[in-house]
């Protein structure tokens, strides 16, 4: 008799599904891959502006006197300059210098351009100038803040800054009389007018005015019509300045409205019947100076006959 077989138990497990990671876990590569994936992106980035910067700056002369935007402009040529010189002079701006006085300044900046021009005064001849010199620098130099960030809002990129002037049209006897007893000191016709302590001197320009050798400076502002206005005696006295301690040739020197007290007495006191040259064509109301530069510069008087001049 065979045994009792005994029960066989057969089991059938059913796989398990793929245990799934945890939530917490999964977050954690997705912020990991995030961050490595910006991190990645950021420094390339930083990569090409540094390159991109460093092949800009490379091309620019680290000697060279002019602003970057200044220097990326082309000179005119002589077609595009007339043309500007022709619509300008025809204009019918009622705030435009005489059709003559216009002539003949941009008749010198066509012998100097592209050159570093420093012009007192903003006005409606303003972006003329800007564009006559393309392809060099172009300073504005104004004694009404506001009107100055009226004229850069319509003229982007320009150059401009607001001077406080603190002289008057009716203290022009005063002002002339301290600048010839302190000639030979505070006063004297070769200096740094940035530490200048004379009175007609303009002494709180941004300090990379003084270090430019100015090739032509248009005196046609500050106001100088009234007695209580700032008059124009700083301004031709600082121009005179300029013209003589950094530049390393001629400067020229115009001067606008010469028919009025100021200026005609200042420019004789500071710029000297010996460098005026005469004006084509010009009216009364301008006048043109050529300052010498360098080793040519007087350094010890103004004017080789300084016997100065009377003002009322």
């Amino acid at each position: 008799m065979k045994g009792v077989n005994s029960a066989k138990l057969i089991l059938f497990h059913h796989p398990s599904s793929p245990q799934k990671p945890h939530p917490l876990l999964s977050n954690h590569r997705i912020l990991l891959i995030l961050f490595v994936s910006f991190f990645t992106f950021a420094s390339l980035l930083t990569l090409l502006s540094t390159t991109t910067s460093f092949s800009s700056s490379s091309k620019i002369s680290p000697t060279s006197s002019f602003s970057t935007a200044a220097s990326s402009s082309a000179p005119l040529s002589p077609h595009v300059f007339d043309a500007l010189l022709h619509y300008a002079a025809n204009s019918n701006l009622t705030g435009l210098m005489k059709r003559a006085d216009l002539l003949a300044i941009a008749a010198v900046l066509r012998r100097r351009v592209p050159c570093n021009l420093l012009v007192f005064g903003l006005g409606d001849e303003t972006p003329l100038w800007r564009a006559l010199n393309s392809g060099g620098r172009t300073v504005f130099l104004d004694e009404n803040e506001y009107y100055v960030s009226h004229i850069e809002s319509l003229n982007p990129g320009i150059e401009s800054y607001d001077v406080a002037y603190t002289t008057h049209v009716r203290d022009l006897a005063d002002l002339l009389a301290a600048a010839r007893d302190s000639r030979a000191a505070d006063c004297r016709p070769f200096q740094n007018l940035l530490f200048s302590d004379c009175r007609l001197a303009l002494n709180d320009l941004p300090n990379h005015i003084y270090d430019v050798a100015w090739d032509v400076i248009l005196v046609d502002g500050p106001r100088g019509y009234a007695a209580a206005a700032p008059g124009r005696m700083a301004a031709i006295y600082s121009a005179s300045v300029m013209a003589r301690y950094r530049g390393q040739g001629p400067t020229d020197v115009l001067v606008h409205d010469y028919d009025r007290e100021v200026e005609r007495v200042c420019s004789e006191e500071f710029l000297c019947k010996e460098n005026r040259v005469a004006v084509v064509n010009a009216t009364e109301k301008l006048a043109h100076y050529v300052i010498p530069g360098g080793a040519a510069a007087r350094r010890d008087v103004f004017c080789v006959n300084s016997t100065g001049t009377a003002a009322s």
